[in-house]
C-alpha cells in the first residue's frame, strides 16, 4: 500500500513535529485535537518551527508556505476517513490511547494503516483495541521530530510485513533512519537509555558525585551530547519514573528499581525542564 495522506491525532509537542515533518516531505496532514485552542497552538508552533528554518537557511520561503498549506488543523475526528496512515500521538496514557484508538478505527477506510506513537505501552495490545490490528504499528518519534533522525518501528504480534514496508517506505520519504524493535517494554532504544539514566540517579543519591561531574563525565568520557541527568530534565522526571515503574512491573526484575531519588523528586514538583527544577535549576 502506497502512503498518500495523514492524519495526525494530537497537536501537541510530538503531533505538529510529526504533522511538520510530514508536510515538509509533500504529505498533505490532516491534524486533529479536541479543542480549537490545542489546534491553532499546533499550527502556530509548525509556523514558528518552519520559520526558524527558513532563517537558517535550511528551507526556502516558498517550501515553508507549501508545507504549512498541506497541514490542516480540525477537532472533528471525522475528518481523518480519507487518509491512508493515522498517526496517533496522544498523551502516554494506555487507557486514553485505547479510547482513541478504537474510536478512530471505526471511521478510517479498511485498507488505512494505524501506528501509535510510544514510548513504552505495548504495541500488541493497543493494536486489539481496533479491528485491523494486522494493519497496526507503533513508531516511537524522538523530541524534538523535525530534528531528531531515528524512528523506531515496533511490530505487535499481529503486525503484517506488507504494514512494516509500508510504514518503511513513508519513514524514508519524511527523512528518517528507522529500526525495527519488538514489541518488549521499552522496546530497544529506552530499554538501554532509560536503565542508564536511573543509574546516574541512583550514583547521585549515593554521593558518588556531583550532578554536573556525572553528566561532564558521560559527555567527555562517554561522547554523549548531553549528560544522563540534564537529559531526564529534559524528558521530564515524571515521565522517566512512570517508565521505569513500567519496566520493573513488566520484568518483575530489580534492576529496573525506580532510584528512591527519582520517586522523591517527582513528589516535589520537581519534574526538570518543565518545571523549572529538575536535577539542575533552570529558573
Amino acid at each position: 500500500m502506497e502512503i498518500r495522506t495523514i492524519g495526525v491525532i494530537g497537536a501537541g509537542t510530538m503531533g505538529n513535529g510529526i504533522a511538520q515533518v510530514c508536510a515538509v516531505a509533500g504529505y498533505d496532514v490532516v491534524m486533529v485535537d479536541i479543542s480549537a485552542e490545542a489546534v491553532d497552538r499546533g499550527v502556530t508552533t509548525i509556523a514558528a518551527s518552519l520559520d526558524r528554518l527558513v532563517k537558517k537557511e535550511k528551507l526556502a520561503a516558498g517550501d515553508r508556505d507549501a508545507a504549512l498549506a498541506r497541514v490542516r488543523g480540525t477537532t472533528k475526528q471525522a475528518d481523518l476517513a480519507g487518509v491512508d496512515l493515522v498517526i496517533e500521538a496522544a498523551t502516554e496514557n494506555e487507557g486514553l490511547k485505547l479510547k482513541i484508538l478504537a474510536d478512530i478505527d471505526a471511521l478510517l477506510k479498511p485498507e488505512a494503516i494505524i501506528a501509535t506513537n510510544t514510548s513504552s505501552l505495548s504495541i500488541t495490545k493497543l493494536a486489539a483495541a481496533t479491528k485491523r490490528p494486522e494493519r497496526f504499528i507503533g513508531t516511537h518519534f524522538f523530541n524534538p521530530v523535525p530534528m531528531m533522525a531515528l524512528l523506531e518501528l515496533i511490530r505487535g504480534l499481529q503486525t503484517t510485513d506488507d504494514t512494516l514496508a509500508a510504514v518503511e517506505a513513508f519513514a524514508k520519504r519524511i527523512g528518517k533512519t528507522t529500526i525495527v524493535a519488538k514489541n518488549s517494554p521499552g522496546f530497544a532504544v529506552n530499554r538501554i537509555l532509560c536503565p542508564m539514566i536511573n543509574e546516574a540517579v541512583f550514583a547521585l543519591q549515593e554521593g558518588l558525585a556531583s550532578a554536573a561531574d556525572i553528566d561532564e563525565g558521560m559527555k567527555l568520557g562517554c561522547n554523549h551530547p548531553i549528560g544522563p541527568l540534564a537529559l531526564a530534565d529534559l524528558i521530564g522526571l515524571d515521565t522517566m519514573l512512570a517508565v521505569m515503574e513500567m519496566f520493573y512491573a513488566g520484568f518483575n526484575d530489580p534492576k529496573y528499581r525506580p532510584a528512591p531519588l527519582l520517586r522523591e523528586m517527582v513528589d516535589a514538583g520537581f519534574l526538570g525542564r518543565k518545571s523549572g527544577r529538575g536535577f539542575f535549576d533552570y529558573r
